[in-house]
């Protein structure tokens, strides 16, 4: 998938989304002239914002309460001559746009869905599924799709194709083809939207009048997002509102705009005039079902039905100029900015690590665990993992065997903290001092360190490393034990791991598909929820305040502290998440990401934060920025670190953002080249 032509990196053309709209304009009933021009000026309005498709609602052009006057001569060709007249005034208007109204064809009345662009009827999808029942009465007047005998029909003054099975699509806006339905299809159990989707439609538009009564706008709502669902696309609805007869019924002009599942946009009900706009991310639905092989089953299943859809392509004038994308985009995909949403998510990542854990212990029949514990995120979200486990198990907290293991770099403040962590859970707290271990292999090496040369090479440091888990291993074939592993989702990302004996390797690893933001968040949850006790909560909100580090290399002077700061090395964990929820879980192209990154993150003030970050760390990161990172977790994560994954610890999988597993989400080469994904976003992304 390409980016649009003649839009620059600020334009969401660019980037796969589209602005779509739901039009709710005011008519009269029987009254073709004014409901023509309500709807120019709507479509006017949507072409001024920036919107590419608007959907209108059913019969709008006149009035769907209109009952036995369909019949009448006079009205069908004051229908004919507004539609003519739209298609005329509209022709300089970018964008395209579906109306409804009546239309004789093979002296047969269709209710139907026009769709015009610049001048153009592209076609006409006639209603499949017409009520009679309660208060509707449609077969009175019209016949249904399935009673059509031509292909092919005149609409103002044009020869267009005619039916319920046309598919819009646009080739030079990838990824939009849109289908049409009429009301009471999207309400049957098998809707023609369904098979649109299966023969391609991204985008599902229903031109529907639906009087309201007490509970319906619910309802609607639900079966617009569930549609949306289904068939993994984006689906815009359109009802009438206020101007239609109310003799009988009311109309309240409710206007939906969902996608994948999520309402987008909806519109206030009971008032006239409105235009709801939302864009839609055409790459994620794309993606979404390049991933979902058992929609391309379901396609197959249903193949002979599918082939009698008919394509009609054109080509989509755009609106000119930068489009700024208005969709809000987390800066925390891992973590919900809601609340409640948070919490949950919480509890749930909670229960799964604990649940992981117990199973194994329970499988193995091995009732203790050892755990090396630094003092930093990683190791005190599996440490209070290790102990919840032991509670569910009905085992006392003693059985987790808790391991800090200072070496050249540690600092007072994370040994601190990590003997407070250790005691407040009620853990078997012990210290092991690895420095005259691996100052030994040093020596054994021949390295200048062993003699006290400040030489803070890799070697140095996977030194200490490899000796804190070959201790871990040894105490658990000592103690009978597991050990638990503490690395997370994003080290293993980029790489930021020692390989084999070292941080990489455990017997099972809780946290490995937790990336580091929401490490940070469930730590956090511990503390607001108070579950843990106050002696907890002071150490976790100390921990919490640390700068992350992996205390390997030595500061200058005594007392000092470490030299080395993680994302200075690896970049902002809140931006490189960013980057591995977006090309992990959809596989987007750099430029993509950078620009996604640059919506959510490029100023400060912009979008929801999570409550939990205070607002002296709220931070914005430009575009030269977003791309310097972008450029290091790329080649990090596509060509250097692979192997280091194809060889990891069992594990739970706890999101849909994926895990690494090699047995799991992601299964890739370990000796693949970047260059297709550095090009790329050295060709496409400015600065």
């Amino acid at each position: 998938m390409t980016a649009a032509q003649g839009h620059d990196f600020t334009s969401l053309y660019r980037h796969g989304f589209v602005r779509v709209a739901s039009a709710v304009p005011e008519v009269r009933v029987a009254d073709p002239e004014f409901n023509a021009d309500a709807t120019l000026a709507m479509a006017r309005r949507a072409a001024d914002d920036g919107v590419a498709l608007t959907v209108f609602p059913e019969l709008g052009f006149s009035a769907y309460t209109a009952d036995d006057l369909f019949h009448q001569d006079a009205l069908q060709g004051a229908v004919d001559d507004a539609v003519a007249r739209f298609v005329q005034e509209s022709a300089d208007l970018p964008g395209v746009f579906a109306i409804g109204a009546p239309q004789r064809i093979d002296g047969r009345l269709f209710n139907c869905g026009i769709v015009v662009h610049r001048g153009q009827v592209l076609g006409a999808v006639s209603k499949s599924y017409l009520p009679s029942y309660r208060e509707f009465y449609e077969k009175r007047q019209f016949v249904a799709a399935r009673d059509a005998v031509s292909e092919r029909a005149r609409i103002a003054g044009q020869d267009v194709p005619f039916g319920s099975d046309l598919l819009f699509a646009a080739p030079n806006v990838p990824g939009l083809v849109f289908h049409v339905e009429i009301c009471e299809d999207g309400w049957v159990p098998v809707t023609p939207s369904g098979f649109g989707a299966l023969a391609g439609a991204t985008v599902l538009l229903n031109l529907s009048a639906s009087n309201i009564v007490i509970g319906k706008a619910g309802y609607r709502r639900t079966l617009c997002t569930g549609h949306s669902a289904r068939f993994v696309a984006a689906y815009v609805y359109s009802a009438a509102g206020p101007g239609e007869s109310t003799t009988d019924l009311a109309w309240d002009g409710q206007a939906v705009i969902a996608e994948n599942g999520s309402l987008l946009a909806e519109g206030e009900r009971f008032v006239a005039d409105q235009l709801v706009t939302a864009d839609v991310d055409l790459e994620r639905l794309a993606a979404d079902r390049l991933r979902m092989t058992s929609f391309s089953d379901n396609a197959h299943d249903h193949r002979e039905r599918l082939k009698r859809f008919r394509r009609v392509e054109f080509d989509l004038q755009l609106p000119p100029g930068p489009v700024r994308l208005r969709r809000e985009i987390q800066r925390f995909p891992y973590v919900p900015a809601n609340t409640a949403d948070r919490n949950e998510r919480c509890r749930e990542v909670h229960h799964i690590q604990v649940q992981g854990l117990t199973q194994r212990l329970a499988a193995t029949g091995i009732e203790k665990v050892v755990i090396g514990v630094s003092g930093g995120l990683d190791s005190t979200q599996a440490l209070i993992i290790a102990a919840q486990s032991m509670d569910k198990l009905g085992l006392p907290r003693e059985n987790v065997l808790a391991y800090t293991m200072p070496g050249f770099a540690t600092s007072d403040h994370t040994l601190a903290n990590a003997h407070k962590l250790m005691k407040a859970l009620g853990a078997s707290a012990h210290e092991i001092d690895i420095r005259p271990s691996a100052k030994q292999m040093l020596a054994d090496l021949g390295h200048p360190a062993a003699d006290g040369a400040p030489v803070y090479d890799v070697t140095f440091e996977n030194v200490q490393a490899g000796e804190r888990t070959s201790h871990l291993f040894r105490l658990a074939n000592h103690h009978g034990a597991l050990v638990v592993g503490t690395g997370d989702l994003s080290e293993q990302a980029l790489g930021w791991a020692t390989y084999g004996v070292g941080d990489q390797m455990s017997h099972y690893n809780v946290n490995a598909s937790v990336p580091k933001t929401l490490i940070r968040y469930l730590i956090a949850w511990e503390v607001a929820t108070e579950r843990l006790g106050e002696g907890a909560d002071e150490v976790l909100r100390s921990i919490l305040a640390t700068e992350i580090s992996p205390e390997l290399v030595p500061g200058e002077g005594p007392g000092s502290g470490p030299a080395q700061s993680s994302e200075a090395k690896v970049g902002p964990y809140e931006l490189q998440d960013f980057h591995l929820y977006y090309l992990l879980r959809f596989g987007y192209r750099p430029s993509r990401i950078a620009y996604l990154a640059q919506h959510a993150w490029g100023d400060v003030d912009t979008g929801q934060w999570p409550d939990l970050v205070p607002e002296d760390e709220r931070n914005s990161y430009d575009l030269p920025t977003i791309k310097k990172w972008l450029r290091e977790f790329l080649w990090r994560f596509i060509q250097t670190s692979q192997f280091k994954r194809s060889a990891m610890p069992n594990a739970p999988k706890v999101g849909s953002g994926g895990s690494l597993s090699p047995r799991g989400d992601w299964r890739a080469p370990s000796d693949a080249s970047a260059r297709a994904w550095l090009d790329e976003l050295e060709a496409n992304v400015p600065g």
